[in-house]
């Protein structure tokens, strides 16, 4: 009688590889839900930690100001309750580190600066950025979900990332609360 056996490296690959999916699953995610200065929801973003950062993917559609470059930042507070007023209430940048702003300044960056993003002429943004300046759970850099949680917020301009506090980004057209994946903004 004959068996039909899977050679033992098979059996180990197969291991290693379904060892791997499973590490994949169980990442710390976060996701915001953005809303303009009417109060509007405009779309998503999805945080995923990785092993030196985060990975930060936009779903966006409506973004007041398409057609240009758009500043973004993870800001200190996980408060958007103020739309009319300029989501002042998300506060400064992520920056327990007390750098200067802007990735082009030789004393930054902050742990909330990012490159700009696009908008197209109808506001749809479609983009995935990484910062290994902040994590969801503080392992890498600045915790983005800590006691008083943080928010992404989106501003009217470009960021030229040298010039204080905030790169001539403009006014605060967009944010998102983000929350953990357990609907939780910090611990």
């Amino acid at each position: 009688m004959q068996r039909n056996t899977i050679p033992a490296v098979v059996v180990a690959v197969l291991g290693v590889a379904a060892a791997g999916a499973q590490a994949d699953t169980q990442r710390p995610t976060a996701t915001a839900e953005l809303i303009d200065t009417e109060g509007e929801a405009i779309g998503t973003a999805e945080l995923t930690q990785g092993p030196d950062g985060v990975l930060l993917r936009f779903d966006l559609e409506d973004l007041p100001g398409g057609g240009r470059y758009h500043a973004f930042h993870i800001h200190r507070y996980g408060d958007c309750s103020d739309p009319g007023e300029g989501f002042q209430a998300s506060g400064g940048h992520l920056n327990p580190q007390g750098r200067a702003h802007g990735l082009l300044n030789p004393d930054g960056p902050d742990a909330g600066d990012f490159a700009n993003l696009y908008a197209d002429g109808d506001g749809t943004v479609d983009a995935e950025f990484f910062t290994p300046h902040a994590s969801l759970d503080g392992t890498t850099g600045a915790r983005i979900l800590d006691d008083d949680g943080a928010a992404l917020v989106i501003h009217a301009r470009p960021d030229d990332h040298v010039s204080q506090p905030i790169g001539g980004a403009g006014a605060r057209i967009a944010c998102g609360v983000i929350e953990g994946s357990s609907g939780q903004t910090g611990e």
